[in-house]
């Protein structure tokens, strides 16, 4: 398999058909010459959370009752994630379609914790400090502005702050020059509509709607995984391992 690709895996954006012909070239890899070798190979070089959890667990001596246990813990551990870090995003889209003030924003997104992921002190001193980073020449924008859900949650938050910052001080429209390099296309697809003056109420709901309808195909991803990976497990032949894939695609 590819390394490269490998690492990008990501279950979130990804569609069922890759998911699916993800495990089904692992199938044929093991079928043909590498056996178990493919799966610690696998493992070295794959950094999506779920993928890694079920190429760790499903190919081990655990059983089969277990691994499903422990699969739909991982699955919602990640689901929680996701759909917190999204909200995030939302709550950001939100303040910028109304140009809300950030320290409501802050305390907006520090009620997706338990406890704040840092001081607000802290939050704002970050978050000002990307006005200088963006001014030198030649500085990466595709990385210093990049916002997505494989982002730590207390990076994503200063992230997502500045862009509320940004859009007060300089207005919303100017955030338009930032688009190509937010990198989730769910708070591209926020930003650009709160630039073209959508109300933030119909944004917040609508981009509701999005995250919901994510990480319930996130979910059903995630099931299919695990049926497809228990089916290499026990070494069904590989149209049957297809007909999994096919009973979760439409």
């Amino acid at each position: 398999m590819d390394r490269e690709k490998t690492q990008e895996l990501d279950i979130l954006e990804m569609p069922f058909e890759g998911l699916a012909a993800y495990w089904l070239s692992i199938k044929k890899i093991m079928d043909t010459k590498k056996g178990r070798a493919i799966v610690d190979e696998e493992i070295a070089h794959t950094d999506e959370p779920y993928i890694l959890h079920l190429l760790e667990t499903a190919f081990s001596s655990l059983s089969r009752n277990m691994i499903r246990r422990l699969a739909r813990v991982k699955k919602q551990t990640q689901l929680d994630d996701y759909g917190r870090k999204i909200d995030l995003m939302r709550i950001a889209v939100y303040a910028i379609a109304s140009s809300e003030n950030p320290r409501i924003t802050l305390v907006r997104m520090d009620s997706k914790f338990a406890a704040p992921l840092m001081t607000e002190d802290k939050a704002f001193d970050m978050a000002t400090a990307m006005f200088d980073a963006i001014k030198p020449q030649g500085v990466d924008l595709g990385i210093l502005l990049s916002v997505d859900h494989k982002l730590q949650a207390d990076r994503l938050l200063v992230k997502l702050l500045f862009f509320v910052m940004y859009a007060r001080r300089e207005s919303k429209q100017n955030l338009e020059k930032f688009i190509p390099y937010l990198g989730s296309h769910f708070f591209a697809e926020g930003v650009s509509l709160a630039i073209d003056n959508f109300e933030p109420d119909f944004l917040a709901h609508h981009l509701m709607e999005i995250r919901d309808n994510s990480v319930k195909d996130t979910g059903r991803k995630m099931d299919m995984a695990l049926e497809m990976a228990l089916a290499i497990r026990d070494k069904l032949p590989y149209e049957d391992v297809f007909r999994i894939a096919r009973a979760y695609m439409t």
